[in-house]
């Protein structure tokens, strides 16, 4: 192999491809990323066996040719690089790293000893813009559960039907839901669950621009960016839990709070919350929405905020973690309270798609 490329085209790609090596891989092969020259462009692959990443970009391709070369060390050098214009030329999978006045030779590994990629028949598949997959992923993923009991909560559910996806994430006791409309869609409606830690991996790919074509087999999905970057994922082969039967037909109640104001107080009221009385208090009565908590370790503390509300007295305890995560993730100025009574699922929702469902704590 020997090429000509751009050092801040190569950074780059080496960016993107770097995040799911670890450090302390069992296999020295994961460690390194398969570099591929032919046609122009050079090929970066890698691999820890549940996700893989490629990535291809332009170069001039002086001879083709293939090797390995470990990825973090190999981004540390191009980090360094001063100049532009970036040789690279390998000798028995070794390569020769030339910029400026700088010459470095990286110790590689045969290309043949890389994994190479799982085969598997497309069933289903839509295209979506890159940042709305992004928001998407943001709404609801501190939501999954890490559970080894239930591996079917590890991960975020992309449901398909009727040209639209709902993408949900839930631990058992709330759940985060995204309903948006399809284009392109082809294939069989259906459901696979999709690994939390693939989900932030491919959340550090997505840009602001541009579009992915989201390819879901058997047993993989394909993530296909327009910028020639491609993440592939195995799936969790469980069946997801009905998430539908915990979120309640209708609500009696519904009160519009200022997104911004709502966090806030939550945020102060909850500065004397302790592990051992993790829960404040939230009250709604005429025109006003009051927040407490005590702690014997800490002390009590108290607030509240003007609202719309002509209801009856409506008192509901809740782990506060558990409400200021969604409000901390929601984009929209206003949020919608829904709820019946102070034991029963309250929601959270905006006018864009997202809903929250939570279970109240029983009233301390």
């Amino acid at each position: 192999m020997k090429i000509k490329v751009s050092k801040n085209v190569l950074l780059t790609a080496l960016q993107k491809v770097d995040s799911i090596v670890g450090s302390r891989s069992t296999l020295q092969i994961l460690s390194n990323v398969f570099i591929k020259a032919v046609d122009n462009k050079l090929i970066l692959v890698t691999t820890d066996l549940d996700i893989r990443i490629k990535k291809e970009i332009h170069a001039e391709v002086i001879e083709p040719g293939e090797t390995t070369l470990p990825v973090k060390k190999f981004f540390e050098i191009a980090r360094e690089l001063l100049g532009d214009e970036v040789y690279l030329e390998t000798e028995q999978n070794h390569m020769t790293i030339r910029n400026g006045s700088a010459n470095f030779k990286l110790l590689g590994l045969p290309a043949d000893d890389f994994p190479a990629p799982d085969e598997s028949s497309v069933i289903r598949s839509f295209t979506i813009n890159q940042n709305e997959l992004s928001r998407i992923l943001n709404l609801i993923s501190y939501a999954v559960k890490q559970d080894e009991t239930r591996k079917s909560l590890n991960g975020i559910l992309l449901s398909t039907s009727e040209n639209n996806i709902t993408s949900v994430a839930t631990d058992g006791r709330r759940l985060a839901l995204v309903e948006r409309g399809l284009e392109n869609f082809t294939g069989t409606d259906g459901n696979v669950i999709i690994p939390i830690k693939s989900a932030k991996e491919l959340g550090k790919l997505l840009g602001k621009t541009g579009s992915v074509r989201i390819e879901i087999s058997v047993n993989l999905v394909n993530f296909i960016m327009d910028d020639a970057t491609v993440m592939t994922t195995k799936i969790i082969e469980e069946n997801y839990p009905n998430y539908r039967q915990v979120i309640p037909v209708a609500f009696s109640k519904n009160i519009n709070v200022k997104k911004e104001s709502f966090l806030s107080i939550l945020k102060r009221v909850s500065t004397v919350v302790s592990e051992r009385s993790s829960y404040i208090k939230v009250v709604f009565s005429k025109n006003k929405l009051e927040m407490s908590a005590a702690s014997t370790e800490f002390g009590e503390s108290c607030d509240f905020m003007e609202i719309e509300y002509d209801g009856p007295e409506i008192i509901i305890s809740f782990n506060p973690i558990f409400l200021k995560e969604p409000l901390e993730h929601i984009d929209s100025d206003n949020v919608s309270i829904k709820m019946n009574d102070g034991s029963s699922p309250v929601a959270l929702s905006n006018d864009d798609g997202f809903l929250y469902v939570v279970m109240p704590m029983r009233n301390k």
